[in-house]
C-alpha cells in the first residue's frame, strides 16, 4: 500500500479542472493549474492543458484547450526578476461555437534518453471538441505556430478526450459522450480502425503508456478503468471499478506500473497495474483519498525525484489570460527537493505536512500573467528515470466545486 500525505491546499477562487507538471529538466518545480468560470449549470468544463515533453525553439511550451474553442500555445520564459512568465505564442480556433475539450502532444513517450524525432516527423497535437470532432494540428517549430492538418467527425456527441499512441504517433484514440472508444489512423482519418462499446457511459480519459508499448488505459463516467492491449481491442486486459467517474488518468513518469486517476466525487486513486497486465485481473488500488464537497477533475504526477520534501511550498498565481470563459493559473516555484534534503523533516525523513487554504491576494490578482518564484534555491535532482527514488512521489490534484489545488506526497511505490 501507499500512504498519501497532504502538504498544501490552495484556494484557486474559480473552479479548477486541470493540473499539469512540467516534465522538462530545469522546470520540473513548476506546475500549471487551469480553472473554469461557470456561466450556466449545464456548461461542461473546458479541460486539459498539457506540457510538451521536449523544448521547442529553446523554450518549454504549454498547450491550452480553452472554452472559446481554441488551442493556444504558451511559452515559458524567465523574467529579469527571475520569476517565470507564460507568454501567449500562437492560437488557432478549432470551429465556431464549440468548446475545445482536450489536447495531447505526440511527444509523450519517456525513456532513458530524451525524446527525439526524425527530421521529417513534425511535432503534432491532437485535440477534440464539443461537437464530436477531432483536430490534428502541427507545430511549426521555427515560429512556433499552430497549423491545422485535418479534422473529422469522430463521435455523435462531445468528444471528451483524444490522445496519441506514444509509440506509433500516426495512431490516435478518442472517447466520446456516446460511450464509444475509437482508434484512428491520422493518415486516413475518415475511417476508424476500431470501435469499442465496452464502456457503458461516456469515455472521458485515455492515456497510452509511455513505458509499455501496446498498453492503453481508459476511463469513463461508468466508474471503471480499463487496461488494453492495442493489438487486440475486442476485450480489455483488466477492468477495475473505482467508484467514481474517471475524468483524468496519468501514468507515473518513472514507476511503470503506477496509474493515477482523478475520480470526480470519489477523489483520486493510485493503481498498481503490474499484476493486471500480467495476470489479466483487476488492478490493485494502492491509495484512495475522497475529499469532502469536492469533484476531483485534475491530477498529475510530478517529475521531481526526492526522498522527502524539505518544506511545504509557497504559492502564487497568474490572472486571466484573456480567454472567454477559461482561465489558466500556475503555481509558484516549489523548493526542489534533492536526495540530500533532510532539513525540516520529522527526523525520520518525512516532510512535515502543512495544510490550510491559501487564497489569492489582491496583488496577485492584479499582477498579470506570471509564475512567481518563491523558493530561494531550486534545482533538479537526477537526469535519468532509473535514478528516481523508489520511496516517494509527489503529485497534485485539483477539484471543481471547492476551488482547491492540493499537493500530495506519496510514500511507497506498491511494488
Amino acid at each position: 500500500m501507499m500512504g498519501a500525505f497532504a502538504l498544501q491546499t490552495v484556494d484557486t477562487e474559480l473552479t479548477a479542472d486541470s493540473v499539469e507538471w512540467c516534465p522538462l529538466q530545469g522546470c520540473r518545480h513548476l506546475l500549471a493549474c487551469g480553472t473554469y468560470q461557470l456561466r450556466r449549470p449545464e456548461d461542461p468544463p473546458a479541460d486539459p492543458r498539457a506540457r510538451c515533453h521536449i523544448p521547442v525553439a529553446g523554450h518549454a511550451l504549454l498547450g491550452l484547450a480553452d472554452a472559446s474553442g481554441s488551442i493556444q500555445l504558451l511559452r515559458l520564459v524567465e523574467s529579469e526578476e527571475k520569476s517565470h512568465v507564460l507568454e501567449p505564442l500562437s492560437s488557432l480556433a478549432l470551429e465556431e461555437q464549440c468548446l475545445a475539450l482536450s489536447l495531447d502532444w505526440s511527444t509523450g513517450k519517456t525513456g532513458r534518453f530524451p525524446v527525439s524525432r526524425a527530421r521529417d516527423q513534425p511535432l503534432k497535437i491532437i485535440s477534440s471538441d464539443s461537437t464530436g470532432q477531432l483536430h490534428l494540428l502541427t507545430v511549426n517549430e521555427t515560429g512556433p505556430k499552430l497549423q491545422k492538418v485535418a479534422a473529422w467527425q469522430a463521435h455523435q456527441f462531445e468528444a471528451w478526450i483524444a490522445a496519441f499512441d506514444y509509440w506509433h504517433t500516426e495512431i490516435v484514440y478518442s472517447g466520446g459522450d456516446d460511450g464509444l472508444l475509437r482508434g484512428w489512423d491520422t493518415r486516413v482519418p475518415s475511417k476508424f480502425l476500431f470501435t469499442s462499446k465496452r464502456h457503458t457511459m461516456g469515455v472521458c480519459s485515455i492515456q497510452s503508456s509511455p513505458h509499455w508499448e501496446h498498453v492503453l488505459a481508459t476511463g469513463s463516467y461508468d466508474e471503471h478503468i480499463l487496461l488494453w492491449d492495442t493489438r487486440n481491442m475486442k476485450q480489455p486486459l483488466a477492468d477495475t471499478p473505482v467508484q467514481g467517474g474517471v475524468w483524468r488518468i496519468k501514468w507515473h513518469p518513472f514507476h511503470h506500473h503506477l496509474l493515477l486517476a482523478a475520480c470526480m466525487h470519489s477523489g483520486f486513486k493510485i493503481l498498481n497495474c503490474q499484476k493486471a497486465m500480467e495476470e489479466k485481473q483487476e488492478a490493485t488500488v494502492l491509495a484512495s483519498h475522497t475529499l469532502p464537497n469536492s469533484l476531483v477533475y485534475g491530477a498529475d504526477w510530478s517529475w521531481l525525484r526526492f526522498r522527502s520534501l524539505q518544506r511545504a511550498p509557497s504559492w502564487s498565481f497568474p490572472s486571466n489570460l484573456g480567454t472567454k470563459t477559461a482561465d489558466l493559473k500556475g503555481a509558484g516555484e516549489l523548493p526542489t527537493p534533492c536526495h540530500e534534503c533532510t532539513e525540516n523533516s520529522d527526523g525520520a525523513g518525512h516532510a512535515r505536512p502543512q495544510s490550510g487554504m491559501k487564497p489569492l491576494t489582491e496583488r496577485m490578482r492584479k499582477s498579470g500573467t506570471w509564475l512567481q518564484a518563491t523558493a530561494a534555491t531550486t534545482r533538479d535532482c537526477g537526469v535519468n528515470p532509473e535514478e528516481a527514488d523508489s520511496t516517494f512521489s509527489l503529485l497534485a490534484t485539483c477539484s471543481f466545486y471547492d476551488h482547491a489545488l492540493h499537493l500530495w506526497e506519496c510514500e511507497g511505490n506498491g511494488a
